[in-house]
């Protein structure tokens, strides 16, 4: 079963900003098809790319809490693709970045990012500056969303194996990247024969350098998987994958 997740409409008001990728060699699985942890960098570049365009500090501190991808039509190899972004909801140190992808060959994705604003000083949540609340609020509109996390722990029967973490996975702010995160996940869904439809990443926590990983993981019934990067035991992020229906 799918969760119910808003994907709001491109808004009618308010900022929007459309960039353009080509889906690359690397950016493909054996098969042809866009990985989620390469669709994943797309995303961060384009909203990188509208916050150049703005002429705010594209280097002020953001991290994921969460990202929500329904792949419609999976992209492919040499399509370009269009992906149109905006500001899709607001929380008060928090800000939902949605993005509609469009491929010339056929590809439509979905996606909604909550992305944790932190003070570059102490690392804590810093509240939404009236610069960013200008530029974004229009499209957001009166909607609030929540940075809460929902995905349950991994059972005691899942499956479990090392994650080696590499130097590339890792980025100036010392911790795994977002889109690196995506990673053990396609590695999963490869291993498990599992093209994705619906698929969801909960950033809990901050994986370092230095941290042994290990990589959870279960399969439902109905073809449902579910990862867990964990360190000594704690969870540090997961993901839900759901199967075409």
């Amino acid at each position: 079963m799918v969760e119910p997740v808003a994907f709001v409409p491109v808004p009618e008001r308010g900022r929007t900003y459309t960039g353009r990728r080509r889906v690359r060699w690397g950016d493909v699985d054996r098969h042809g098809r866009l990985r989620l942890d390469a669709l994943a960098r797309h995303l961060q570049d384009v909203a990188n790319d509208d916050t150049r365009d703005l002429g705010h500090d594209h280097t002020a501190p953001w991290v994921v809490r969460r990202t929500t991808i329904a792949v419609e039509v999976p992209p492919a190899l040499g399509e370009v693709l269009e992906l149109t972004t905006f500001g899709g909801g607001l929380g008060s140190r928090w800000a939902e970045r949605r993005t509609s992808v469009r491929g010339d060959g056929g590809g439509r994705v979905e996606a909604a990012s909550v992305w944790i604003s932190v003070d570059r000083t102490t690392g804590r949540p810093a509240r939404l500056t009236e610069e960013f609340l200008a530029a974004y609020g229009a499209s957001a509109g009166d909607r609030r969303i929540d940075a809460r996390l929902h995905h349950p722990p991994p059972p005691a029967g899942a499956d479990r194996r090392p994650w080696p973490l590499r130097s590339t996975d890792h980025d100036p702010l010392g911790h795994v990247n977002n889109a690196a995160t995506w990673e053990p996940v396609e590695d999963e869904l490869d291993r498990r024969g599992v093209v994705p439809a619906w698929a969801e990443v909960e950033y809990g926590d901050a994986i370092g350098p230095r941290d042994e990983v290990t990589l959870v993981s279960d399969r439902d019934a109905a073809g449902t998987v579910r990862t867990w990067l964990t360190v000594d035991g704690r969870v540090r992020a997961s993901a839900v994958v759901h199967p075409p229906t």
